[in-house]
């Protein structure tokens, strides 16, 4: 199992979600011994889960089953353990379009955060690309490298636990786009600036206030940089229901 690369069966050692409902499903590491309580009885890993397929419907011990699903960026970015607010698909999608990120591209992040985004650019520039993540808390960057780890896309990323607007990303001159995603960006663009190649690339920032917004077009203003534009994307849902 590899959050880039598609397995068919369960394996020892794999992080699976326990699909419950749309409204109810949790991640899972896989482990031969290891029982998880649903509401509908337990789950054994060794004869429930190792050797089947994803995708597979499992019967609990109580009579009702769940569904085992192959983790996804998305699914992981709707059941990750929360260190800090993260960003979900409706954001995700965009600054991926926006950076023009694809296979090979080399990617500087900070913060890492709960690694939400961290998941979804790690996808898009697998499996010759790079993500070089910078984390500001110990205890964070310490967990999103084992999280990366276990999810066996560590050989694609780069974790360093560092302040970013002090001491920069570790790097020079290699990215094609940088996202920021922290209290004081307006602090870091010169440091993102020198992560870019030379012949320039993207930058993204995600900031809640608009005052942080303001401040930091300024700073890309001052370092040089052009087309700067300022987005709001919102998210309607409609609930489409049968005219009875």
């Amino acid at each position: 199992m590899s959050f880039v690369e598609y397995g068919d069966t369960i394996q020892d050692g794999d992080t699976a979600i326990v699909f419950l409902g749309h409204e109810s499903m949790f991640p899972v590491k896989v482990q031969h011994g290891t029982v998880t309580q649903t509401k509908y009885g337990v789950i054994r890993h060794s004869t429930d889960l190792i050797g089947k397929k994803y995708g597979s419907k499992v019967t609990c011990s109580k009579g009702g089953w769940v569904f085992i699903l192959h983790p996804t960026p998305e699914l992981w970015t709707m059941n990750l353990p929360h260190r800090t607010q993260i960003l979900y698909s409706t954001d995700i999608s965009i600054i991926t379009m926006m950076l023009e990120l694809k296979p090979g591209s080399i990617v500087c992040e900070s913060g890492t955060g709960s690694g939400s985004l961290s998941h979804a650019l790690i996808r898009t520039v697998a499996p010759t690309g790079h993500l070089y993540t910078v984390e500001f808390h110990q205890q964070r960057a310490e967990k999103a490298r084992e999280e990366f780890r276990e999810h066996r896309v560590e050989h694609l990323v780069t974790v360093t636990n560092q302040d970013v607007c002090k001491n920069g990303f570790g790097v020079s001159d290699i990215a094609d786009a940088v996202f920021l995603d922290i209290p004081s960006p307006w602090e870091a663009i010169g440091h993102a600036k020198s992560a870019l190649k030379a012949e320039g690339g993207r930058i993204c920032s995600f900031s809640p206030c608009i005052e942080q917004v303001q401040r930091t077009c300024l700073a890309m203003e001052e370092y040089g940089f052009t087309e700067i534009n300022t987005l709001e994307i919102l998210l309607r849902v409609y609930n489409v229901l049968w005219d009875t």
